[in-house]
């Protein structure tokens, strides 16, 4: 039988936090989370309204991507710190806004929660981490793949089809508790009706659910998918190091409100159970042991479609700026190291 590796975190990593400042940091509150909902709030409904001016012309494409940007982009956010239960420190709170998100996000809560944990426990290992969203080395075809969209949908479906007629995949049953899964068919099955009530209105004439809810949602998918496609992308697998597999990289007021603070990826990985509101200043406290961050958002993916690109025409794939493991400089053919876990 395969030996499990340590898991990944500070400790792995050779990084220490002082423990006074640990637990400051740590100290979780409602006041951020719903300060930080009260403006999605106002960003959701003056982006709409662009959306309702520009109804009957072409700018509602562009207006719908704004509007679903802002509403895709911290969903996807906001089901991610819930899933960790560090965006509110009232239970019941988090948890409803953990349903909602992930709603919109599209992935069954508790699958969700216990597939990310095991991300964060062997974070970027080959056969063991169920977040692994793509293949390694990633080429322009996988890049196309994951950033429309396809890869992220075709996994949802088919793990909805999963856990709704309890045909629970290895993956699944690697980790979640087997007491848990009549919750997740049962949540599962609960979602399906929802999205299949939300179609039937449409169909019978609420047109702005699909202005305002099902195309927003779509066309802000790639701008998510760029967000978390740079987590992890160009890093090395199987590393027991986090500032091995995983990226930080700058970001302006937009990008981290969107994003909730997750451009400070390495140092989530390393202490997940500090709430969002608390990641800059772990970064400061953290930064003399941690690798430079990477460019920034737009910087940093333009870098990794470079690679990708020149990858699959088999040039040097050495990019200008930002970190690479050294496996992935390289030209000429490849062989891939991890097939996709999503």
């Amino acid at each position: 039988m395969q030996t499990r590796p340590a898991p990944t975190h500070a400790a792995s990593s050779g990084v220490s936090l002082e423990r006074k400042l640990h637990k400051a940091l740590g100290t979780r509150s409602d006041r951020p989370g719903l300060i930080y909902l009260l403006r999605w709030g106002v960003a959701l409904l003056l982006s709409g309204v662009l959306v309702w001016l520009a109804l009957g012309s072409l700018w509602v494409w562009p207006a719908m991507v704004f509007y679903g940007t802002l509403l895709t982009v911290p969903a996807y956010a906001l089901s991610h710190e819930t899933a960790h239960g560090t965006a509110f420190r009232t239970p019941w709170l988090n948890e409803t806004v953990f349903w909602i998100s992930s709603l919109i996000y599209g992935e069954e809560p508790l699958h969700r929660r216990y597939t990310h944990t095991n991300h964060h426990t062997y974070t970027w290992h080959v056969g063991l981490d169920s977040q692994m969203p793509f293949d390694t080395p990633m080429n322009l075809r996988g890049w196309i793949f994951e950033i429309s969209g396809a890869a992220l949908f075709w996994f949802e479906i088919r793990t909805f089809f999963q856990l709704a007629t309890r045909r629970y995949g290895a993956m699944v049953l690697l980790t979640s508790p087997a007491d848990e899964l009549p919750k997740l068919t049962r949540n599962a099955r609960l979602m399906l009706l929802a999205y299949g009530a939300l179609a039937a209105a449409v169909l019978v004439g609420q047109w702005w659910l699909l202005w305002f809810l099902i195309l927003p949602r779509l066309l802000g998918g790639p701008v998510m998918l760029l967000f978390t496609l740079i987590q992890h992308v160009e890093m090395q697998e199987n590393a027991p190091s986090i500032l091995d597999s995983t990226r930080s990289f700058r970001s302006n007021a937009l990008g981290r409100f969107l994003y909730m603070n997750m451009n400070h990826h390495v140092e989530h990985h390393l202490y997940p159970q500090i709430p969002f509101s608390s990641l800059p200043a772990l970064g400061a406290a953290l930064a003399s042991q941690l690798p430079k961050p990477d460019p920034g958002f737009w910087r940093t993916n333009a870098e990794v479609l470079l690679v990708v690109a020149r990858r699959s025409l088999g040039q040097l794939t050495k990019a200008p700026s930002i970190r690479q493991a050294p496996h992935m400089v390289s030209s000429g053919a490849f062989s891939r190291i991890a097939k996709s876990s999503m």
